[in-house]
């Protein structure tokens, strides 16, 4: 690993919290993995047996449904970890991972992670504030859909994507429409309702970048009270 790769490692929930020496052993038994876009990371029920950091790409983690159809749980990106729970409960996983763009990834098997907590037992407060992190994320997710419009989901996504905090901004569209439909719990026909939309609140639409005429406008769209915008959506 170059001291990018560290660096990105050591911002993840996974490693965040843990003291120095400790995230020194973590990284001297962990591997980097390269996928190919489109590559299968891990199936739904295999053994989870590896943690991952995301060191550069972008990640998608969904299921299938008995009847074929494929539900987006969550999309991850680069300094980001994922699995812990699952992987540290010895469980299988309940979802698939597979690079939506080329990737790689720092790994560390569960073996190597039991190991390290038996012998440095107070890393295991860290691990577990990393997995409550996690499960007040999902925890938001699910509060977005059942409280926000589709609109609103949408300029939520774009606003964590926006480095700007006022004025105007142009971002690019990490990924293509279907995975963020599919991310923000809508169809692709929504997602381009939704696109609509956001144009009355200065937003813009060219192929896979977005321009924010007004990022403190888009703000407080999104941060409405969703009775209103419910209401301006009918």
């Amino acid at each position: 690993m170059n001291s990018k790769d560290i660096s990105t490692a050591k911002r993840s929930r996974l490693l965040a919290g843990l003291p120095p020496d400790v995230t020194r052993e973590i990284l001297d038994v962990s591997v980097t993995q390269s996928y190919g876009r489109g590559e299968t990371i891990f199936l739904q029920g295999e053994p989870a047996r590896v943690l991952r950091v995301i060191l550069d790409g972008w990640v998608k983690l969904y299921r299938t449904a008995p009847t074929g159809g494929e539900a987006v749980i969550g999309v991850f990106s680069e300094g980001q970890s994922f699995g812990e729970a699952v992987v540290l409960s010895a469980k299988d996983y309940p979802v698939t991972g597979e690079a939506v763009t080329d990737c790689r990834m720092l790994q560390v098997t569960s073996t190597a992670f039991f190991e390290l907590m038996r012998r440095r037992p107070r890393i295991v407060g860290p691990i577990l504030g990393a997995m409550h992190a996690h499960l007040q994320e999902l925890v938001t997710q699910i509060e977005q859909l059942k409280t926000r419009t589709g609109a609103q989901r949408l300029a939520e996504f774009m606003l964590e994507l926006c480095p700007a905090e006022t004025g105007s901004s142009t971002i690019e569209l990490p990924y293509d429409k279907a995975l963020i439909a599919g991310r923000l719990g809508m169809k692709p026909e929504s997602l381009s309702r939704a696109f609509g939309r956001l144009k009355k609140v200065g937003v813009s639409i060219n192929h896979s970048s977005a321009a924010i005429a007004d990022v403190e406008r888009l703000r407080l769209f999104a941060d409405q009270d969703p009775a209103i915008a419910w209401k301006r959506e009918d």
